[in-house]
């Protein structure tokens, strides 16, 4: 039976100490070429988590027809809210208090201190039955807002761009004309809510000048479907509202950002591909430098197969390495960052999908780079090899 005699494996980690110079640079290109794969591919799991939890099965929304997809356009009457409490079975109560919640959605400037310039934030007008539907909103200091004050999520401060000390509660922030004392930050489990300004709902629409709202949420009780809201705004047509499921209306934002995910997916692929051909002009360079030395091999008694897997073998180590030390820094420095989008902020998240393609990535730019190169080693005539100099 044919055995195949191969290198020692020290052979290979030995020659990647010999020219150390060359190594580090190497793993250096390598390192980084894996961490732009791990950012991008958390770019991407971080929007699809936030929109992932920001719906809620047994919330409903109901808003304006004319407004799309988009409810920072809807406008509807304010009486909304108490017709859909009267008129419908299906909602939630606790203790006789319904689950409906009536808000106004608006973008605005926001200034977090005097010498600051303007940010664009997301401002939600809501009343006390809010976090009743909101179930995934937790207080993290302070209280529920008064007349004049707000609530501030955990990511508002990487939506407006600035220090998350100048949001700390306590402190003071101007949009819409008028200035606003923070009594409270919250968290939302990731979600979309995370970058919002609560304030109270009557103290928004006096700052606006607005008697509208934007949408009601409907919270349903076990077992009713959102069949009967929809059907009550088919009904209406004087109030020119649709409904749908908080989930579903999440889901096709998602749909609406399948560009951007592609896009993060092609870059994802390019500098893959980059990374392919960096390693393939280094893997070049190496070869043209050891020639007499493979030949040697060959002449020794080494077949071409056992030089060529000693020479994918050390280019493995270099990538792997690469990969794991790019983890680390991904976990580290990039894991649960926070960035600023259209639909407000969300975190980086390196998750398991992350860590597959991002050290997938660097196996892959490790045999792909280094087969071509090994195999042009391979076809030096023995003796033309040995007067190589």
């Amino acid at each position: 039976m044919f055995h195949l005699r191969l290198l020692p494996w020290d052979y290979g980690v030995r020659n990647l100490f010999r020219r150390p110079a060359r190594t580090a640079l190497t793993l250096a290109a390598l390192t980084l070429v894996v961490l732009l794969v791990f950012i991008v591919v958390a770019f991407i799991s971080g929007l699809e988590s936030s929109l992932n939890v920001s719906g809620d099965p047994r919330v409903t929304l109901v808003y304006s027809i004319g407004a799309a997809e988009d409810i920072e356009n809807s406008a509807i009457p304010a009486r909304t809210a108490a017709l859909l409490a009267a008129s419908l079975e299906g909602v939630g109560r606790r203790y006789s208090v319904g689950y409906v919640s009536p808000e106004l959605y608006v973008g605005t400037r926001i200034t977090t201190s005097p010498d600051s310039t303007l940010a664009f934030g997301i401002v939600r007008g809501v009343t006390s039955t809010a976090p009743l539907l909101r179930r995934q909103v937790q207080m993290l200091e302070g209280t529920w807002p008064a007349t004049g004050e707000i609530l501030v999520g955990r990511l508002t401060a990487a939506k407006l761009g600035c220090d998350p000390s100048l949001l700390t509660v306590g402190s003071t922030i101007r949009f819409d004309g008028h200035d606003w004392r923070i009594s409270g930050r919250f968290a939302a489990g990731g979600s979309a809510f995370e970058s919002e300004v609560w304030a109270p709902l009557s103290d928004l629409q006096q700052a606006l000048k607005r008697q509208d709202i934007s949408l009601v949420a409907v919270g349903l009780a076990p077992g009713a479907s959102s069949a009967d809201i929809e059907l009550f705004c088919k009904e209406r047509v004087d109030l020119e509202i649709q409904a749908v499921a908080e989930t579903k209306y999440y889901a096709a934002l998602q749909s609406h950002y399948q560009p951007v995910r592609m896009l993060g997916w092609l870059i994802v692929g390019l500098v893959a591909a980059a990374g392919v051909f960096t390693g393939l002009n280094t893997m070049y360079g190496a070869v043209v430098g050891r020639v007499r030395e493979l030949s040697t091999l060959q002449a020794v008694g080494f077949r071409r197969r056992a030089i060529l897997v000693s020479l994918i073998q050390e280019a493995l180590l270099l990538s792997l390495t690469a990969s794991l030390l790019a983890a680390i820094v991904a976990l580290v420095l990039v894991n649960g960052t926070a960035v600023r989008f259209t639909m407000g902020a969300f975190t980086l998240r390196v998750d398991s999908t992350a860590i597959l393609v991002g050290c997938g990535t660097g196996f892959l730019l490790g045999l792909l780079g280094a087969v071509p190169p090994a195999l042009k080693a391979m076809s030096f005539p023995i003796v033309d090899g040995l007067k190589a100099v």
